[in-house]
């Protein structure tokens, strides 16, 4: 949105073209206030010189776009909760099917594509598919750009081919862990992804590859945590985040959700019990595969990857009545 804004246009008006669509919306999160101002200005400079709006280029090709600011619930990521935003509508996932392509957008066939993905179409176009296809593993080609956070020297985005192994990403790209620190976990696709720990540092960062591993790639939001991250503490964080963004159409995702974060905040409190631990190991089942959307089963994945493999931070907490860490938060190395 902000370094490459004529990228998307040109992504955009290709498609549209392609599947003959005369009306495209570009949906911008509320936060990105410099983005959307960016992207306004690009947008205006794209239409004096008639690459949109009525006949571009002189061709018999005709496109309007329009920018629609959301503001900022998490729920519109979900393809059709952004539907029912732009229709001015609460941001409610839909009941699929029927699914977009066939009732989207004022009940008419539509095709929702992340950003990224829009931006690689001017590049196949240019340079053909199998440039595209070489780039990465054969199942999972293509570039990716990985946002990284936590306790690296070098937090930023990052533009990766697929594949490479997630060492690769911590130490070449972001830097490395701060000194003297080691790893703990990170997460590879986001808040919805479940944890990996320093043994599954040489897996590829591809679909398939971190699906083997009963996580994913999702948005390529990777969090880096080292020795001193308290995984109570952040599971806490998470719980919070997906208590808070569910907009609380599906029992399991909002009666669920709510008690999830309410025990995990007793735990990192130092007020949970024994009770706490075994209904979080159960209630994964409850809630996952039982929503509309993903969000519901986001709430569990890094909490029961966390929760099976520290069960002793878990214990820790009850033990002592709080956390027995010297904490640095994520994000504040």
């Amino acid at each position: 949105l902000e370094y490459t804004p004529l990228q998307i246009i040109e992504g955009i008006v290709i498609s549209a073209y392609a599947i003959g669509a005369k009306q495209a919306y570009i949906y911008i999160r509320g936060e990105f206030l410099n983005g959307s101002r960016i992207f306004r200005n690009a947008l205006a400079a794209a239409s004096s010189r008639h690459y949109l709006g009525e006949r571009i280029l002189d061709t018999d090709f005709s496109l309007d776009l329009v920018v629609h600011r959301g503001a900022g619930a998490y729920i519109c990521g979900e393809e059709t909760a952004q539907l029912e935003s732009i229709e001015g509508k609460r941001g409610e996932p839909r009941l699929k099917p029927p699914f977009p392509a066939i009732a989207g957008l004022y009940g008419l066939p539509t095709v929702v594509n992340n950003v990224e993905t829009l931006c690689y179409v001017k590049h196949i176009i240019e340079r053909g598919a199998q440039w595209f296809a070489k780039i990465g593993p054969e199942k999972s080609p293509g570039p990716k750009i990985m946002s990284v956070s936590g306790h690296v020297k070098k937090p930023g985005n990052y533009e990766i081919p697929l594949g490479i192994p997630a060492r690769e990403l911590i130490e070449e790209y972001a830097g490395g862990l701060l000194p003297g620190r080691t790893l703990k976990a990170f997460q590879p696709g986001g808040a919805s992804s479940a944890a990996l720990f320093v043994e599954d540092l040489d897996v590829a960062i591809d679909f398939d590859s971190l699906g083997a591993k009963r996580t994913m790639l999702g948005s390529g939001g990777f969090v880096v945590m080292d020795d001193t991250a308290c995984m109570v503490n952040c599971a806490r964080t998470l719980t919070r985040f997906f208590e808070h963004e569910s907009c609380g159409q599906c029992t399991p995702c909002r009666e669920g959700g709510q008690w999830v974060a309410r025990m995990v905040a007793r735990l990192e409190a130092g007020e949970g019990s024994e009770e706490d631990l075994r209904v979080l190991d159960t209630i994964n089942s409850t809630i996952t595969g039982t929503n509309l959307c993903p969000l519901g089963d986001s709430i569990m994945p890094f909490l029961a990857s966390v929760l099976k493999r520290f069960p002793e931070e878990f214990a820790a907490h009850i033990a002592h009545g709080g956390c027995p860490l010297k904490q640095t938060p994520v994000g504040a190395a």
